[in-house]
Parts: structure tokens; sequence; C-alpha cells
């Protein structure tokens, strides 16, 4: 098997490893306010974004210079491999700032245009979610299920910013679902996503997701037996949203966010 056939499993196990390394360099900056830089966009970005960023891509160009990289803060290389990583060095950024252990070190890896792995990596708590195609999700070692709650009122409701959707044309779809359901919290950005995975959370809606914010999730909550799409319902990383759900509430979210 050549290097730009390379198994999932290998991939897997291998980016676990890196996510965790990326994250010691994240938390060696972490735990005070830190006063960060603006994007273009307005978002903000630190030196520890771009460290940690810089540690993967250097892992990845060295065992597999054939594969290409896109990654939130230096772009993308080898554009056209076959395989692509898709990095998010720190996911969470104002919550990073802040000194909220919320945030994550995310690692996808598409074969052909399909994400086969996703790996979510959360220093500051000690958790790592991870998943290949076929290969089952893991968290922290041992198997990672979705729930199996099958009714609204018995669920827990998650989004990232609360009035991102609130200003928006989903308002009055996301006030009836938080009306509907029986906890709504903002534990949000990609730890919404992975408590989803997880089975301590039934809903996890996202209104705006870069494709490095969405592609681990795909082979995350497929494999955790959940479902991950963007809000209209197409599943993949590149619908600029995303919702995660155990799968058993899925098409009832999209129903009451989407009305027709």
């Amino acid at each position: 098997m050549s290097r730009d056939q390379v198994s999932p499993k290998e991939l897997l196990e291998i980016s676990q490893v890196w996510a965790q390394d990326a994250g010691a360099i994240a938390l060696e900056h972490f735990g005070g306010l830190l006063a960060p830089e603006l994007k273009s966009d307005g978002s903000p970005v630190t030196a520890a974004d771009r460290a940690t960023e810089i540690l993967l891509r250097t892992r990845i160009q060295d065992r597999y210079p054939e594969h290409g990289i896109l990654g939130e803060e230096f772009g993308e290389t080898n554009a056209g491999a076959t395989v692509r990583w898709i990095i998010d060095p720190i996911d969470g950024t104002r919550s990073f700032i802040r000194g909220v252990p919320l945030f994550g070190v995310l690692i996808a890896v598409e074969v052909a245009g399909a994400p086969v792995v996703g790996v979510s990596h959360f220093p500051g708590l000690g958790e790592t979610i991870a998943a290949a195609m076929g290969e089952g999700c893991y968290w922290n070692g041992g198997r990672a299920r979705v729930s199996v709650v099958s009714d609204l009122s018995a669920s827990a409701v998650l989004t990232t910013d609360p009035a991102v959707l609130l200003n928006g044309s989903m308002a009055p779809g996301w006030e009836q679902l938080v009306r509907s359901a029986a906890l709504a919290r903002s534990w949000g950005d990609c730890y919404g996503h992975a408590l989803v995975a997880t089975g301590r959370a039934e809903v996890m809606v996202d209104p705006i997701l870069a494709a490095w914010d969405a592609a681990p999730f795909v082979p995350i909550l497929t494999e955790a037996g959940g479902r991950f799409t963007d809000v209209m319902g197409v599943p993949g990383c590149r619908g600029g949203s995303g919702i995660s759900t155990n799968g058993i509430l899925h098409d009832e979210v999209l129903r009451i966010l989407n009305p027709a």
C-alpha cells in the first residue's frame, strides 16, 4: 500500500497522537485571559493557534508528503491530492482566550473528498473522541455511542452562540426547539458535537461552520451511531453549517428548524 493509500486505521491512530501533541502546545498558552489578534473576518487568533497548526503541518508533511493539507490559519497546500488533512488547531478560540477549557484540536482526513477519519481532542479536559469509517468511534479509548433518547422533550439541545440563531432566519425554529427540549445550553463549538457523539447530549446546532470545523464530525457522528448534516439536512462538511444528533431525533430537528 502506497502512502497515498494509507489505511483509515493507521490514520486514526496517528492523528490521535498528533492531536494530543498539538494539545500539549495549546496548554502551554492556556490558563489566563489572553489578548488575541483579529483576523480579516473579525475572528480572534493567538500565537497558540499558529504554533499548534505548524506542529500538525510539519508532522503531516514529514510522514505523508503526498497528502494535501487544509488548515484554518495557513490555508491549503498540495491542492488536488487524493488524501487531504483538514485541521483546526484550536476550535473555540474565544473560549481558549478566556481560560474556558471547552476548546479542541480538530483533525480530519479526507479521501477523494469524503471525510474518513475525525479526531476531536480537548486538552483542557483530557478527552479525545476519534473515529474512522468502518473502525468505530472511541472516547478516551472506549467505544463512544450516541444516546437512545427518542423524545425531544427528554433531550439536551446545544449551540455555540444562541444570539446567532436568534438573529437569523432560524430564530422561530430555534425558539421552538429550545421550548421542546428538557435542557438547552451553549456548551458549544466542537465540544457540543462531541457531547452528542458520546451520548451526553442529543442535539447540537451550529448555523455557521467552516470545513475544518465540520469535517471531523462526519466520521465521528456516523461511527457513534448518530447523524451529521448541515442545517438543511445535506450530509458532509461543506454546507457552511452543522447539526449533530443521535440520529433518532434528526429529522424532527430539521423539520422544526426549517418549517415548510
